[in-house]
């Protein structure tokens, strides 16, 4: 706005000379003057252009609104009145031994279940029931998702299903953290859990600050960034993670960096079956994003306080994680398995992030977590 200062000279300049004719004003006044409009004038210039700049980064740092999905999905109506998609595989539930809910991972859907035999589903009888989680695929967004909020569907989603008084729940990676809510708020409703490759919060206190400091070291810088903006400032990890100034999370952006050598060899040996566009079509802020804020946010309670869930042996907790996991450091699963000695820990040498989907691997998870064989 550079012609405001001359206007503003303009006038000042004739107000002085009918003020000089008064009497009423010095030559060193005038001066004086004209340098005290020309600094009111930056002044009014910096506040206008700061205003500006603030309402376009308030707007920037506003999520859209969520697209609503295109519904091809069989899905249950919760008592909020949101809607979950789920797919059925295995044997029918009601000729099934072992009913499973499979708690999918980030930026993953319902179809991201792990590949079991169909040997191993005759053999025991397994059904198995996935679904997307609030604002994936085609669930509704939940706007006041926490971290109670997910196990709580989970057992509105039994119910609905009729899964009957308990049931198995197996949760992959982000799923994997929402497995520890399971323990904590619907535990008379489990027969079992397995906890595979899951994230951890570097925020649960019961965590030493060297070893989260360590665990935390060893993320890419940008990813560092993108969990702490999630933690400390969570109204901004829509604008940080869409803005192209920094780097964003590497882990939204599919970075293969962030994939050790064991999981490219497992990567290279799939066709691409990643279907972002079916995963993220609500948006990213309704998925990606309020997955971030709600597993590095503030919980309510640390899982490393959990009770065993099974004091007389009924049913077994398995943790699983790969020493060469790049995404999650196994360290942190080390540290949980060694405050809860209840849980069956179980550390792959050499294995990835992606160890479940090696072959074999998943129905060894399976019979485990089911029969207790290795």
């Amino acid at each position: 706005m550079p012609f405001i200062l001359p206007a503003f000279s303009t006038e000042l300049f004739v107000n002085t000379k009918n003020n000089k004719k008064r009497g009423e004003m010095s030559p060193a006044s005038k001066k004086i003057s004209a340098a005290s409009a020309r600094a009111h004038t930056r002044g009014k210039i910096q506040s206008r252009s700061a205003s500006y700049s603030s309402a376009q980064f308030y707007r920037a740092a506003q999520p859209p609104p969520p697209n609503g999905p295109l519904i091809t999905s069989p899905r249950i109506k919760l008592s909020d009145g949101r809607h979950l998609a789920y797919l059925e595989s295995g044997v029918p539930k009601e000729k099934a031994n072992y009913k499973v809910i499979f708690i999918h991972g980030f930026d993953c859907c319902k179809f991201s279940v792990f590949p079991l035999s169909q040997g191993l589903i005759e053999e025991l009888g397994i059904y198995q029931l996935s679904f997307d989680r609030a604002g994936y695929g085609e669930s509704d967004p939940d706007p006041k998702k926490s971290e109670r909020s997910t196990a709580l569907d989970i057992e509105e989603l039994a119910d609905n299903m009729g899964l009957g008084s308990k049931f198995y729940v197996m949760g992959y990676s982000m799923g994997g953290e929402i497995a520890w809510t399971c323990l904590k708020y619907i535990p008379h409703r489990l027969a079992g859990v397995a906890i595979v490759a899951p994230v951890s919060n570097y925020w649960w206190p019961n965590f030493p600050p060297n070893v989260t400091r360590e665990a935390y070291s060893k993320q890419f810088l940008q990813d560092q960034w993108a969990v702490g903006v999630a933690h400390y400032v969570p109204w901004l990890v829509y604008w940080w993670n869409s803005q192209k100034w920094f780097p964003s999370s590497s882990v939204i952006d599919h970075n293969p960096l962030i994939c050790s050598p064991p999981d490219l060899r497992i990567l290279a040996s799939f066709e691409k079956t990643h279907n972002a566009a079916y995963t993220r079509q609500q948006g990213e802020f309704e998925s990606l994003h309020r997955d971030m804020i709600v597993g590095f946010g503030s919980w309510e309670f640390d899982p490393m306080d959990l009770d065993n869930p099974f004091p007389n042996g009924e049913g077994s907790v398995h943790l699983w994680h790969g020493t060469e996991d790049f995404i999650v450091p196994a360290m942190l699963s080390r540290y949980i398995s060694q405050k809860l000695p209840w849980v069956q820990y179980h550390e792959i040498a050499g294995a990835g992030h992606l160890f479940p989907l090696a072959g074999g691997m998943t129905d060894a998870l399976f019979r485990k977590l089911l029969v207790g064989e290795p």
